[in-house]
């Protein structure tokens, strides 16, 4: 008994010692510490910084690539705004909204036939007497290329040109003019193919309209459509001031200029003058292209006197509509500070071209309105603002 308690008891510390947990490779390093709470927050920080600078990315890609049926969409969309009066004047009569609509549609696209019958009738009278011009045209032409070839001489004597070794080929690139004909026309005729949509989507905007604002907002979580709702009339409301505000810019411009070519004597002063003004309402280049229709019409009898004098009507009236009557009448429907405006046309202008510079100040509006409903995106929004 004695030697089987021994045995048993021998044998004990040996298992004992078998089984004794052998230390993991991993612990005869250092040990990696926890992610503390602030690195938590830093790296998810990061990481959504780097999702909204991809998915801006993303956005900007789809709006250059798509931005001739981004720019129909919006254009379509203050046309429609412009013609809800009428909607809503066929509503009050009792008439249905489908049938409002379609009288709308039939206005505008009769109002563009108006404008581009008269216009035509214009420039075809405009053309028939263009050779009475064509003894001032050449005399101006002839001073413009004399003095072109002085400034080239000039250079040429700074700057010898380099002569061509010898054995050297000289390849030029002649264009072809088809190639130039196809690809204008080409271009002309997707303008008109897209500017077929517009009557047919200013219809449907007008006809579908509490349809769409209201499944607009069925879009987001229940918490969220009262501040949509809030959000989306506030932008009609600015649309609609924004577009009234230009009409009546437009309209006090046209008549001061049409006064001011009448007084000057400048022919077809009740059209040029309505489209002078008209025009220049377009941000940077509205001065510019303002002075071209009274400067062209008058060519016949322009003298240096009348060029200035039309220029000096233009610049005054653009510099009063830019310092008065813009901050008066559209400033506070839009709500933007000056270099918002402008950062906002200079991004536009380059995004979308001419048409950015048109549609600038109603976008920037509109993503201010949206900055100042959602919470984290107030500070942009109070940026913006004035």
């Amino acid at each position: 008994m004695e030697e089987t308690t021994g045995t048993i008891s021998d044998e004990t510390p040996e298992t004992t010692d078998l089984r004794v947990p052998i230390p993991p490779v991993a612990e005869s390093g250092p040990r990696p510490a926890l992610m503390s709470d602030a690195e938590r927050r830093r790296h998810a920080r990061i990481q959504s910084s780097s999702v909204a600078v991809i998915a801006i990315g993303c956005v900007l890609t789809m709006m250059y690539l798509a931005k001739s049926v981004l720019i129909l969409t919006l254009v379509s969309v203050l046309i429609a705004f412009m013609l809800a009066p009428i909607v809503e004047l066929s509503q009050r009569m009792h008439l249905p909204r489908s049938l409002g609509s379609l009288i709308a549609v039939l206005v505008m696209c009769s109002a563009l036939y108006g404008v581009f019958y008269v216009s035509y009738s214009q420039a075809d009278e405009f053309v028939s007497k263009l050779p009475r011009y064509s003894e001032r045209i050449r005399d101006v032409l002839n001073q413009v290329r004399l003095r072109a070839e002085r400034v080239r001489q000039t250079t040429q004597n700074v700057l010898p040109e380099d002569k061509p070794e010898k054995g050297t080929l000289t390849v030029r690139q002649s264009s072809n003019w088809m190639d130039d004909l196809t690809s204008g026309a080409l271009g002309a005729s997707e303008v008109v193919l897209l500017g077929a949509f517009v009557p047919f989507l200013v219809f449907f905007m007008l006809s579908w309209q509490e349809h769409v604002r209201a499944s607009t907002v069925m879009l987001f979580a229940m918490e969220n459509r009262n501040t949509a709702y809030v959000t989306l009339g506030l932008i009609s409301q600015m649309i609609r001031g924004f577009i009234v505000g230009n009409v009546v810019i437009g309209l006090i411009l046209g008549i001061t200029s049409t006064i001011a070519f009448w007084i000057l004597g400048v022919p077809y002063f009740y059209v040029i003058g309505m489209i002078s003004g008209i025009v220049s309402l377009l941000p940077y280049l509205g001065i510019v292209l303002a002075i071209l229709p009274p400067v062209v019409v008058s060519m016949r009898t322009l003298t240096v006197t009348d060029f200035l004098a039309i220029v000096a009507v233009v610049a005054i009236s653009h510099v009063i509509a830019l310092n008065l009557l813009y901050p008066k009448i559209i400033g506070r429907r839009v709500q933007l500070n000056p270099l918002a405006v402008t950062l906002a046309l200079l991004f536009w202008g380059w995004l979308w071209g001419a048409m950015g510079l048109i549609l600038a100040v109603p976008l920037t509006a509109a993503v201010k309105i949206i900055f100042d409903h959602v919470k984290g995106l107030r500070s942009w929004g109070n940026w913006l603002g004035e």
